[in-house]
């Protein structure tokens, strides 16, 4: 089949275009990263077809990009994003803190909560033991977070601490 130059040869990189956007927007839904991978494809195709590569030149182009793109591109990026502890669970959000070392900004004094620094924000705390009386400056570990308070027990080493937002 030749294809006549301003018909449908014109039409098919503007196609894979639009099928290499759809993907990309479909991929949303999904987060497998499968369809951004082969939205990928279809917009090497696009360009390749632009190029003006003959007809199955471009699905050859699109193939191989999928191709290497599904089998190279997304376990690497899969790896990359995939924040697993230990245990297999996603380690985020509060679960996160858990270890991080801090420093108190505002001395915990028993039951009563202050404030520590935890990777440069600003956190209510509670110590751990009840008895315990954190100074401030003194370098603490999060062993816990109940709510908006962190529970933290003292390491006996002061830290350096990042700063805060705005502060340089």
């Amino acid at each position: 089949m030749t294809v006549a130059s301003g018909t449908l040869g014109d039409v098919i990189p503007l196609l894979w275009l639009i099928a290499g956007v759809l993907l990309v927007a479909a991929e949303m839904l999904s987060g497998e990263f499968v369809l951004l991978m082969l939205g990928g494809a279809a917009l090497a195709a696009a360009g390749a077809s632009a190029l003006g590569v003959p007809l199955g030149a471009d699905v050859a182009v699109f193939a191989l990009a999928a191709a290497a793109l599904v089998l190279l591109a997304r376990p690497a990026l899969r790896r990359r994003l995939d924040r697993r502890a230990p245990d297999g669970e996603v380690n985020a959000g509060p679960r996160a803190l858990l270890g991080v070392p801090a420093e108190v900004v505002e001395t915990i004094h028993g039951p009563e909560a202050g404030t520590v620094r935890i990777a440069g924000a600003l956190w209510t705390a509670r110590a751990l033991d009840e008895g315990d009386v954190l100074a401030a400056g003194e370098a603490v570990i999060v062993v816990d977070i109940r709510g908006a308070t962190a529970v933290v027990a003292g390491s006996g080493a002061t830290t350096p601490h990042p700063p805060l937002q705005g502060e340089s």
